[in-house]
């Protein structure tokens, strides 16, 4: 259970990424709040940012022609067994960030920084990944 630095999303391999997708939909639904000691950070954010994380990961997914349930993309949704977050939830972000100014939020949690990016490039090297590390500083801005 992990969410990679964001600065890897477009570089990850097929697998890494879909399975990055089944566990943003997971952690949007019935995980919210259920404590993992890899992601518990998470939960002291509020969950639009979780989202705008959820929607990096499908915007690469969409360019790599994956097909991805529309449902998700609406903020609010959390999957067919739980109940569409309440609207007031998100108000303070969705009067700041819009769909095409989600970069605005690029670091999205402070605890991906360039320690997590590096912790991050471990653990793909480790399973045998090796990620261009100029390709890394093309996608973080």
């Amino acid at each position: 259970m992990r969410l990679w630095h964001q600065g890897l999303i477009a570089s990850l391999p097929r697998q890494q990424l879909l399975g990055q997708h089944r566990e943003c939909c997971g952690l949007r639904g019935n995980g919210w709040n259920k404590k993992h000691k890899t992601i518990n950070y998470i939960f002291k954010y509020n969950p639009y940012l979780l989202y705008l994380y959820h929607l990096v990961v499908m915007i690469e997914m969409t360019k790599r022609k994956y097909k991805i349930d529309k449902k998700w993309t609406d903020p609010r949704y959390r999957g067919k067994k739980c109940i569409a977050w309440d609207l007031n939830r998100f108000d303070y972000f969705e009067n700041d960030v819009k769909h095409e100014n989600y970069k605005k939020y690029w670091f999205y949690y402070q605890e991906h920084n360039d320690d997590y990016l590096k912790e991050c490039l471990k653990n793909l090297e480790d399973k045998g990944i090796i990620i261009n590390k100029l390709k890394i500083k093309e996608n973080y801005k």
